[in-house]
């Protein structure tokens, strides 16, 4: 069930706010410019046709590269939800196993109350993660909205329960490269299964089966 799949990673999402201890950052970390940032390979190399990143400043070089980080999170996310929501629909043990179809029919069929408290969830994960990133809109200029933290690396909103995350900054930079590349994947994946199903009403897992 689509709505099951969601649930459960929003719990996971909420939690990834949570702050965490994962070390001191690297002070290369904090050199934040369009030649030092991850996630660039070959044969693109840095993909920047319209020149975003040669005009950005490093604080909207960094409010960039948020976005694109927590978006792709999102995204990947949404593509479990898609596959798992759709591969047990009918079996689940929530609202009686009574919602099917394809995956971006599920919100509506879900019972009334349901949607309030996904949107609670997602407003207490945003709450935590503009906690850790951003500086306090009273403590910034009307001209200056949506600072960032100085000390704040993009994406690093503290939550490392396996610690995983390398002490070394190339290993690091590695690391955060693959997430992006997922992450930019899944939001090709997440755009390409919401327009398919809108387009002829049939869920993902049929189109692999027919």
């Amino acid at each position: 069930m689509m709505k099951l799949a969601l649930i459960s990673a929003l719990a996971g999402s909420a939690a990834a706010f949570a702050p965490a201890q994962t070390g001191a950052r690297s002070t290369s970390l904090n050199a934040f410019t369009a030649a030092d940032l991850p996630g660039a390979l070959a044969p693109m190399g840095f993909f920047d046709p319209l020149g975003f990143a040669e005009k950005a400043d490093e604080a909207t070089l960094k409010r960039y590269r948020e976005a694109e980080v927590t978006h792709g999170r999102v995204a990947m996310l949404a593509v479990i939800g898609f596959l798992v929501g759709e591969a047990v629909e009918g079996s689940s043990f929530l609202f009686d196993a009574s919602i099917s179809g394809p995956a971006i029919s599920h919100p509506g069929q879900v019972p009334g109350g349901w949607d309030a408290l996904i949107i609670a969830g997602i407003g207490f994960a945003e709450l935590q993660r503009a906690k850790t990133g951003w500086v306090d809109p009273a403590d910034v200029k009307f001209d200056q909205a949506g600072a960032l933290n100085s000390d704040y690396y993009p994406g690093d909103i503290g939550f490392d329960p396996l610690g995983l995350k390398p002490e070394d900054s190339e290993e690091l930079d590695v690391m955060i490269t693959k997430e992006l590349q997922n992450g930019r994947l899944a939001m090709l994946a997440a755009a390409g299964f919401l327009a398919q199903e809108a387009v002829d009403g049939q869920g993902i897992l049929e189109h692999f089966s027919s």
